[in-house]
């Protein structure tokens, strides 16, 4: 029999191309994995050589009736489908998402009202801008978007990191992405909008500017997908079962706690290893650390206005701040199953703004509309055709009868003679639903206006908001931003892109606008700052409440005279939490001390400080100052991690520059249970922020 699938492992549930459920075999594998343990060809013959063409003679021309040859080669030759135009470097995961019933006043629909309803979903995390094969921990926006395969039909709420987008209507679409997109003359750079062609659009474009100042913010690094929020960025309106309507925007809060990397972590990880968000995700399921949010709404009144508090609801480059409109928790979403095939499922999964289910309807936001026709255009080539929902991945578990007939790749057999309603053929059926059956009725809403190609006036205020979120951030997010502008910029090879700039970093904070022109040498512009509302604590990314641990990974600098049984109490308390140790030496295979074993999990070759969350160093760990070693530590404390060590072990990080009195920096005689507390709560607070003043003034090693 083929491979069993792992236990981390998760898979589409098994539906028909018409979405009913049926079992496989008995003995519980998939019908629709690979069957047998003989190698066939697609048609199931089976074959006795698949190493040699078939020849006229050892050293003979290669036959054209070679069948076996000509099917493998065609089936290779077309494997790869078309990439996404946009987040097309992305990982996903099955889950599950429960309801605690408290969005039943406001929405019919079950996926969100019934308490305790668990309903099957599909996650795809992404970039946007780089291909299929850049990395993961470039700066960009991040795609979230889930596939929730309600009773009622699918809901997709395809999101984002960042609740805002760079423009306010769909048209723009295409130039914001050729614009952040390489270079079309040479192709470069790659998956990155430190170039002159995106700062040329945004500058001018000047409603992309929230946008780009959440992009220049932490937000644009995260730590790990499991670390990031998630926001519906559109407005929805949710209908209840008596048809009051409500407006609402959809947020997906970390139980994790929202976390990033810093820049330079993020470049070394590009480097060192490009897939460490997907890996990260994928290791934290397979180790039972199962990634949680919560999904919380906005709610606002449905009224003619469509605004809120002098706030656009239309808008998608404007948020309301939580201050004004607390989230309130609907439900939680918990990622428990890796993928069983990449290709099967994360790349084949199609996810389309316009899947909705009855009590959940869009609004007029012009960017949503648009997104409405381009997602379900968009996989008519990618996914070859009108038949994509009928791919496992993207099967609905409801039943399906919609009289759409043929096509390519149409899966299912479809019976009677009358896929037309109405008709008496087949007894009129299939038959349309009502409200009170369940069907998608929309609710009666009044639309009017003059035909013309134009925006409301609201949407002219481009600078107000950006400059609420800086000024809401902390002064170390703010240094943040200043260098992640500084960089962009000192890309750029026109200076009046750079100047542009400038000019409109001075309409939001005086200091951010000057810090920034002198990184770039260039003249500060004259302060023409906007008024904006109060400051949005909820911003913030920093906060002195530490955040669970689990799926966090502590490396132990260890040797073949290590204390083995320090190593092992460490785990011991860091497991108890849901957190990892993995131990690193100068080579690898097992340390071994009395009854004492660890398995070596990293070396000095194949370790990388990105990796791990916190560095600690075992009492009797090699002390014959090797670089590799030495180069770790430092990156971790210049990354504002903990850093730790206990016994002789302070001798290796005093060898490294690291004085064992600094911020942030753990030691012990003995790996105690102080020693191991203190790890925890140093993990819960993501880094030893007060280190940030050393950093800054470049008092770290190595240049202490």
């Amino acid at each position: 029999m083929p491979p069993a699938r792992q236990p981390d492992q998760s898979a589409p549930k098994t539906v028909s191309p018409t979405g009913v459920g049926y079992d496989g075999p008995k003995n519980g594998r998939d019908p629709r994995a690979q069957a047998g343990d003989k190698l066939t060809t697609p048609n199931g013959v089976r074959i006795d050589d698949t190493d040699h063409s078939l020849k006229a003679g050892p050293r003979g021309p290669v036959l054209l009736e070679d069948f076996h040859l000509r099917e493998k080669i065609m089936h290779f030759d077309h494997e790869r489908i078309p990439e996404r135009v946009v987040h097309a470097r992305g990982a996903g995961a099955h889950g599950v998402f429960t309801a605690n019933g408290k969005a039943a006043k406001v929405t019919r629909a079950a996926v969100l009202a019934e308490k305790g309803l668990q309903t099957p979903v599909f996650v795809r995390f992404s970039t946007v801008l780089g291909s299929r094969g850049s990395a993961d921990t470039v700066r960009d926006t991040r795609g979230f978007a889930t596939k929730f395969y309600t009773k009622e039909g699918t809901w997709d709420l395809v999101g984002n990191n960042i609740p805002v987008f760079f423009i306010q209507d769909a048209i723009k679409f295409p130039d914001i992405i050729h614009a952040g997109k390489p270079h079309p003359d040479r192709e470069i750079p790659q998956a990155q909008s430190a170039h002159d062609t995106f700062w040329d659009f945004v500058t001018l474009h000047t409603e992309a500017t929230h946008h780009t100042i959440w992009n220049m913010s932490d937000r644009g690094i995260p730590r790990s997908y499991r670390t990031m929020e998630g926001f519906g960025v559109h407005t929805f309106r949710l209908v209840d079962a008596d048809r009051n309507t409500v407006l609402v925007k959809f947020h997906w809060k970390p139980r994790l706690g929202v976390h990033s990397l810093t820049w330079e972590e993020a470049q070394i990880a590009a480097g060192v290893d490009p897939d460490f968000h997907r890996r990260d995700l994928y290791d934290a399921i397979e180790n039972g650390a199962f990634p949680e949010w919560d999904l919380g709404i906005q709610v606002f009144p449905d009224t003619p206005e469509e605004t809120f508090e002098g706030i656009d609801l239309l808008d998608p480059t404007k948020i309301v701040p939580e201050e004004l409109a607390p989230v309130q928790i609907i439900g939680t979403l918990v990622l428990d199953g890796n993928p069983t095939n990449f290709f099967a499922e994360t790349e084949q999964v199609a996810f389309h703004t316009g899947h909705l289910v009855p009590g959940i309807e869009g609004t007029n936001d012009p960017l949503l509309q648009g997104r409405n026709f381009s997602y379900l255009d968009t996989q008519l080539t990618r996914l070859a055709g009108p038949n994509f929902t009928q791919i496992p991945i993207n099967r609905p578990h409801a039943p399906v009868n919609d009289n759409t007939r043929d096509g390519f790749h149409q899966q299912a057999i479809h019976e009677g003679r009358a896929p037309y309603t109405p008709n008496s053929v087949d007894d009129g059926a299939p038959f349309p639903s009502d409200w009170a059956e369940g069907g998608y009725v929309s609710v009666p809403r009044h639309v009017e206006g003059e035909v013309g190609r134009s925006a409301p006036a609201s949407f002219d205020d481009h600078y107000s908001q950006p400059a609420m979120f800086y000024a809401s951030l902390t002064s170390v997010e703010q240094q943040h931003i200043i260098d992640a502008y500084t960089f962009e910029l000192g890309k750029c090879y026109e200076q009046g892109i750079k100047e542009r700039a400038l000019t409109v970093l001075a309409r939001l904070d005086e200091n951010l606008c000057t810090q920034v022109a002198l990184g770039l040498g260039l003249p500060v512009p004259p302060p023409e700052p906007v008024e904006r509302r109060a400051e949005s604590p909820a911003l913030r990314q920093i906060r002195p409440t530490p955040f669970p641990i689990a799926g966090r990974i502590v490396g132990v600098v260890a040797g073949p005279g290590a204390d083995l049984a320090g190593i092992a109490a460490l785990r011991t308390a860091l497991e108890a939490q849901g957190a990892l140790l993995r131990v690193i030496a100068p080579h690898g295979g097992q340390l071994v001390k009395g009854k004492n074993v660890e398995i070596v999990e990293r070396t000095f070759a194949t370790g990388r400080s990105i990796e791990f969350d916190a560095l600690v160093v075992a009492d009797g760990a090699p002390k014959d100052g090797d670089f590799r070693a030495l180069v770790m530590l430092q990156e971790t404390y210049r990354h504002l991690k903990a850093v730790g060590a206990w016994g002789d072990g302070v001798e290796v990080l005093r060898t490294a520059g690291i004085d064992p009195e600094a911020p942030g920096v753990l030691t012990g005689k003995k790996a105690s249970a102080k020693l191991a507390a203190a790890t925890v709560a140093a993990l819960g607070l993501h880094r030893a922020w007060d280190r940030t003043p050393l950093v800054n003034a470049s008092l770290v090693p190595p240049t202490t």
